[in-house]
């Protein structure tokens, strides 16, 4: 192998680290692949730590210990999430994403790999505390919001159906009550997709009463799992009592008028809140 220029080696390292946020890497997996001395290495990860904590892209997480690394943990500046949700939110105000019944169209935000890569980020800052073991949420539009957050915590993503599949083995299968519709509708839970005992961090897209992250929590339930916590993009402001107790959303739907075209969405107090 060539000998590595230094400068070649940090860009090689932020690449790798950042393209796996929450995965610990050892000194000596780097050591190896670049042929260089843990000590210089180590001087590496000063500097770049140093220089994404000076533009808010997050840092680089020390542990000690014969098993431990470095690991990049993604966290936004504050100034640059406030940003990012006003700006979600006066796209999500646009006029023609309503549909009939109120509800707003949101498939091509849901969609955006980008948007969704910094929506993940900002709820491992905000719910990275919660150390849940799995991502959660139920098919099919909350995947990849979901998913893009499992990548930003490190973790399996397990998800909900609305039904079960064959093809999937032994399910756990509950009745549930749509909080907004009051409908009965099913969804179930490979028995294979969660080790009994782990603590779940549920992730949708967006709630109205509550029924479908609550339905979750009793399927969580059943299977012997802890929720430690739900994450929303979108909630409603009304009904102001869901059927689920606690809950973190990053924009709150006020209002949507059919008849002016007018829609009422802003950041969540919790989302512009400094952790």
């Amino acid at each position: 192998m060539n000998k590595v220029r230094r400068i070649e080696r940090i860009i090689a390292l932020t690449k790798i680290l950042s393209d796996m946020p929450g995965r610990l890497f050892s000194l000596g997996h780097f050591s190896n692949l670049f042929g260089a001395a843990k000590s210089t290495l180590s001087e590496d990860m000063v500097t770049i730590k140093e220089s994404l904590q000076q533009f808010g892209l997050g840092t680089l997480e020390t542990v000690s210990g014969a098993a431990g690394g470095v690991r990049f943990i993604p966290s936004r500046s504050e100034e640059s999430i406030n940003e990012l949700l006003n700006e979600l939110a006066d796209k999500l105000a646009e006029p023609e994403r309503i549909i009939q019944g109120g509800f707003l169209y949101m498939t091509d935000i849901l969609f955006n790999p980008s948007l969704m890569v910094q929506i993940g980020e900002i709820f491992r800052k905000k719910l990275g505390h919660l150390n849940p073991d799995y991502i959660m949420t139920v098919e099919t539009k909350g995947i990849p919001l979901a998913l893009m957050t499992a990548r930003a915590f490190d973790l399996p993503l397990v998800i909900v159906r609305q039904g079960s599949k064959v093809t999937e083995g032994p399910a756990v299968s509950i009745n549930y009550v749509s909080g907004s519709s009051k409908r009965i509708q099913t969804m179930s839970l490979p028995r294979r997709a969660i080790q009994s005992g782990a603590k779940v961090l549920i992730i949708d897209d967006f709630m109205k009463a509550g029924g479908t992250a609550r339905g979750m929590i009793d399927l969580a339930g059943e299977v012997g799992v802890e929720v430690v916590g739900t994450g929303v993009l979108v909630a409603t402001v009304e009904p102001a009592k869901k059927l689920v107790e606690e809950y973190s959303a990053l924009l709150i739907l006020h209002d949507v008028d059919q008849y002016t075209k007018k829609i009422d969405i802003r950041p969540a107090a919790m989302a512009l809140q400094a952790n």
